[in-house]
């Protein structure tokens, strides 16, 4: 797999950190869990349920020596996330997350968490509805989300 990085730009491959001095390619001839500086999610944006456990896969993949001391943590998280979605779709992705993040492929994981991102704001920024109309959403197939 080859991997292009700019000047000054981070790489983390299998807990040790990487920086290119200068715009190169980078050819990894095995298998290796890493990360690219532009994957990373910083601690103080990780401010919603699934972005929590974006950060704590990234975290197994920077430190995989403590990954299976994170483990516990990520499946609590991924117990509450989850419980907070209702649509299948959605549920069936996260036992995608599950399985990867089992078999450590976190990056794996990391995407497909990625792609839940759209539906998660969608669903914390969407106005509450009254009344019957509340009840009525509830039934639905629709992922929801908790918020609080």
């Amino acid at each position: 797999m080859k991997i292009g990085l700019k000047a000054g730009e981070r790489l983390f491959i299998n807990g040790a950190v990487l920086r290119a001095d200068r715009k190169t390619n980078i050819e990894l001839m095995n298998d290796a869990v890493f990360l690219l500086e532009g994957h990373i999610l910083q601690a103080e944006d990780a401010t919603t349920p699934l972005r929590q456990v974006y950060f704590i896969l990234q975290t197994m993949i920077m430190d995989p020596a403590s990954a299976k001391n994170v483990n516990g943590l990520f499946e609590s998280v991924m117990g509450s996330v989850r419980q907070a979605f209702s649509n299948p779709n959605v549920l069936e992705r996260l036992e995608v997350v599950d399985n990867l993040a089992a078999s450590g492929k976190w990056f794996e994981a990391m995407k497909v968490i990625r792609s839940l991102y759209p539906i998660e704001e969608a669903l914390m920024f969407r106005p509450k509805k009254s009344g019957g109309q509340a009840a009525q959403a509830s039934e639905t197939s629709e992922p929801q989300a908790a918020v609080g």
